[in-house]
């Protein structure tokens, strides 16, 4: 079966004229890695983050791994974190030399259960990096609790929750770590790239050196390594891009929360009870609403649930797959009924299409593409 329509992808970035030109000027001005607009876009950064150090990279990845390298933590050491996360949120604390503890998620919010964490905590439990799936925070209250009362450090993996808040201030403008993504599907971009909040200029200067190869540099011709870093710096290019976005970033939210309302008025308050699948938490106080999920009931096979939808001209994703059960966490021990919501989660969950160029008609298509389907 065809559809007439236009394909309807489950994401797409939004970019104007003003900011392809800006790249354009970076192309000609013949200064292309990190520079005059790197450093502008941390600078605001900095002051959307409440005037907290910000340094960029070219991913989110690497600035979890650099959070944990500030930190202290490496081998011996373990970090929990959730399974229903981006392979990168665990592959991070491996790659320090720690050990990833799985902890389940809240069958409703999908973040990490925080009633399950203190359990899992050993003597060797240094850190725990929580993830805001799909931009909603996790209680930031009961985190910092649990941090605080077992001294660990916190790495919040808020890679989707730029714009989102907790009581009414801005996740990443207080608590400890925060990493944000700047990939492409990401509330607002740079095509590649994120950000890392830092507490201090200390650990600001040490996230400066792991970023480049771990080189300090003074006056015309000094230079001294002193750390292990890496290639991790973004380039001028990237944050043209970014400093573009910047200047809509609360449009697109607004955008996103908007087509959000319209999912739910669609689905309407039966939708559940009527097929058994399961909506998102409509919180619209906290989340930037970067992505749109319901969780398909069991009786739904969600790879044929996506061709259908294919067919008839609607993309989906689908976020996450449970990291333990991929073949190199399984080789590392894990298995199989280990995290049993992360599990049923990442097996039917879908992401529907939600960016902010998107029109209500297009979220009423997919909703009635998804009724069809489900009844």
């Amino acid at each position: 079966m065809t559809t007439a329509l236009p394909f309807l992808p489950f994401t797409k970035p939004t970019m104007d004229e003003e900011t392809i030109a800006a790249v354009g000027n970076v192309l000609r001005s013949g200064w292309l890695t990190s520079g005059p607009n790197v450093q502008a876009l941390e600078a605001q950064l900095s002051e959307y983050f409440g005037g907290r150090p910000v340094r960029t990279y070219n991913s989110g990845t690497c600035t979890m791994e650099i959070a944990l390298r500030i930190a202290g933590i490496g081998a011996g050491d373990e970090v929990i974190t959730t399974p229903n996360s981006w392979v990168a949120t665990a592959n991070v604390i491996i790659e320090v030399g720690a050990t990833p503890v799985f902890v389940d998620i809240d069958a409703r919010s999908h973040n990490i259960d925080l009633d399950k964490v203190e359990a899992a905590i050993t003597p060797r439990t240094k850190a725990i990096i929580p993830v805001h799936m799909c931009g909603l925070p996790c209680d930031m209250d009961k985190l910092y609790t649990i941090a605080k009362k077992h001294n660990l450090r916190v790495v919040e993996d808020a890679a989707q929750a730029i714009g989102s808040t907790w009581k009414g201030q801005r996740i990443g403008a207080f608590g400890d770590f925060a990493s944000f993504s700047f990939q492409v599907n990401k509330n607002i971009m740079t095509g590649e790239g994120g950000c890392l909040v830092l507490n201090n200029a200390e650990e600001a200067r040490l996230a400066e050196k792991y970023r480049l190869q771990g080189v300090t540099r003074s006056g015309l011709d000094g230079i001294d390594v002193d750390v292990l870093g890496g290639k991790y710096n973004m380039t001028d290019i990237a944050a043209a891009i970014g400093l573009g976005q910047m200047k809509h970033l609360a449009e697109f939210n607004a955008k996103r929360k908007v087509l959000a309302h319209h999912y739910f008025a669609m689905f309407g308050s039966d939708f559940e009870a009527k097929t058994g699948a399961e909506l998102p938490i409509a919180d619209f106080d906290n989340s930037n609403w970067h992505m749109f999920h319901i969780v398909l009931p069991e009786r739904i096979n969600r790879g044929e649930f996506m061709q259908q939808m294919m067919d008839v001209g609607i993309g989906l994703g689908y976020h996450y797959r449970a990291i333990h059960l991929f073949s190199y966490y399984r080789a590392r021990g894990f298995t199989d009924g280990m995290f049993p919501i992360a599990e049923r989660v990442g097996k039917q969950i879908v992401t529907l299409p939600l960016f902010p160029s998107m029109t209500e008609a297009d979220v009423e298509r997919v909703v009635t593409a998804v009724k069809s389907r489900l009844s």
